[in-house]
C-alpha cells in the first residue's frame, strides 16, 4: 500500500514539477550580407552610379521597406508610394499630389523610372532632381519629402526613433550596412539603391530598336513625326520636333527649359529660378521622360493637362511667348506645328510603344510588407 502510495506521489511530481523546463530555440543570428544588387540594364549603356554607395541585394530590399513604409510620415499614413504608384509609371492620377491630412501640394507627382542615368554632374547647369532641380542628387532628394509640411511633415529624427521599434528594420539595417544603428543617412542609400532598380527598356519601341518586332504604319509615321525637326517653310516633310527635349535613350534631356506654358505676367511657378536665381531659368522646370507617357496623366508640371489630346493641343497651337521661352519653341508661336487629325492619331501610337508592361507590373517594385 505504501509502495503504491509513494508511486502514485511521484508520479504526480512527475507530471507538474519534474519536468524540465522546454529547450528555447534559439533567435537567428541577423548577419551582414554585402551580397551585390547586379541590375539589369539591358541594352543601355551602364549607368555611373555612386561609389560610395554599392548596391546590394540588402540595400535594395531596404529601400523597397522604406519606399512602402507609412511610418515615414508624421501621422503614419502616408508613403512614398502613395504617391508614387506603380500603374501610373510611379506618379499618380492627382492634378497636385495630396500629402498628409489631405493637404495638396502645388506641382505634379514626377514620374520615377531611369533614374540611374539621371546622375547630377556638379558644376552643370541642370541634371538636379525635381521639378525645379533643388536636389543635386537622388539620395538627397529622397529625404526631403518626409519633412515637407504639405508632403509627409515629420522630422528625420522621429523616423529614426520609430523605425528603431522595429526589429525588421533593425535586423534589415544590419544586413545591408553591417549595423543596426537606423540613420538617416541608411535611409537615404537604401531608397537610392531601390529607385536605381526601376529600369524601363522593354516596350515595343525596345523591341523595335532591338530588332525584334516591325512598327505598325501608323507607329512608323508617328515615330518619324516625333524624331523629324520641324519645318514651318515645308510643311509636307516637317516633323513635330518632339526630340528636340524629349532625346536620348530615357526620351528625356534632363534638362530644364521652359515649353511656352504661360506668358511672363501670368507665371505663378517660377521653377528652376527659384534655385539658381537668375532671371534667365523663370519659368524652367526639368523635361520628363516620355517613357510610359500613356499611362502618367495628367501631364506638365502642375498638371494642367488632363490627357494627351491636350498636350498636343498645347504644341499645335497653343504655346505662349515669354521672356525665357526656348528658341526652338518660338515656331510655334509664329506658325504652329499644323498638325493633321491622322498626324495626331499616328503621334498617339507611337507614344503607345513606349509604354513597358512588364515594368507597370513588375512584383520586384511592389510592397513587401
Amino acid at each position: 500500500m505504501r509502495s503504491r502510495l509513494l508511486l502514485g506521489v511521484c508520479g504526480l511530481a512527475t507530471l507538474v514539477g519534474c519536468n524540465p523546463d522546454p529547450v528555447q530555440t534559439p533567435a537567428t543570428p541577423v548577419n551582414y550580407d554585402p551580397t551585390p544588387y547586379a541590375l539589369e540594364a539591358g541594352h543601355f549603356p551602364p549607368p555611373a552610379l555612386p561609389e560610395d554607395n554599392p548596391m546590394t541585394e540588402a540595400g535594395v530590399h531596404l529601400g523597397r521597406m522604406l519606399f512602402h513604409e507609412k511610418a515615414l510620415s508624421g501621422d503614419n499614413t502616408q508613403a512614398c508610394a502613395d504617391c508614387h504608384m506603380q500603374s501610373y509609371n510611379f506618379s499618380d492620377a492627382a492634378v497636385f499630389s495630396v500629402g498628409i491630412a489631405g493637404q495638396e501640394g502645388s506641382r505634379h507627382s514626377m514620374v520615377l523610372s531611369n533614374l540611374a542615368w539621371h546622375v547630377h554632374h556638379e558644376g552643370s547647369h541642370g541634371h538636379g532632381f525635381f521639378w525645379d532641380g533643388r536636389a543635386a542628387s537622388l539620395r538627397a532628394q529622397v529625404l526631403q519629402p518626409i519633412e515637407d509640411a504639405l508632403e509627409m511633415d515629420e522630422s528625420l529624427e522621429n523616423v529614426v526613433v520609430k523605425l528603431g521599434a522595429m526589429q525588421e528594420y533593425s535586423d534589415q539595417f544590419k544586413r545591408a550596412f553591417d549595423s543596426e544603428v537606423i540613420s538617416s543617412d541608411g535611409m537615404a542609400k537604401a531608397l537610392e539603391q531601390f529607385l536605381f532598380t526601376m529600369v524601363s527598356n522593354q516596350s515595343r519601341y525596345d523591341q523595335w530598336l532591338l530588332g525584334e518586332l516591325t512598327l505598325t504604319e501608323s507607329e512608323e509615321r508617328g515615330r518619324q513625326l516625333f524624331f523629324d525637326e520641324f519645318d514651318p517653310f515645308n510643311q509636307e516633310v516637317s516633323g513635330a520636333d518632339c526630340a528636340h527635349c524629349h532625346s536620348g535613350l530615357d526620351f528625356s534631356s534632363h534638362q530644364f527649359g521652359n515649353n511656352g506654358l504661360d506668358a511672363d505676367a501670368d507665371m505663378q511657378d517660377l521653377g528652376y529660378l527659384g534655385v539658381t536665381g537668375e532671371d534667365a531659368d523663370r519659368g524652367k522646370f526639368k523635361t520628363p521622360s516620355l517613357r510610359n507617357v500613356m499611362v502618367s496623366a495628367p501631364y506638365m508640371h502642375d498638371g494642367r493637362f488632363a490627357d494627351i489630346d491636350e498636350v498636343l493641343d498645347h504644341y499645335d497651337h497653343g504655346v505662349l511667348s515669354s521672356s525665357t521661352l526656348d528658341p526652338m519653341m518660338q515656331y510655334n508661336v509664329d506658325y504652329g506645328l499644323g498638325l493633321t487629325a491622322q498626324d495626331r492619331a499616328d503621334l498617339k501610337a507611337f507614344l503607345h510603344t513606349l509604354t513597358d508592361t512588364a515594368f507597370l507590373e513588375n512584383p520586384a517594385f511592389s510592397s513587401p510588407h
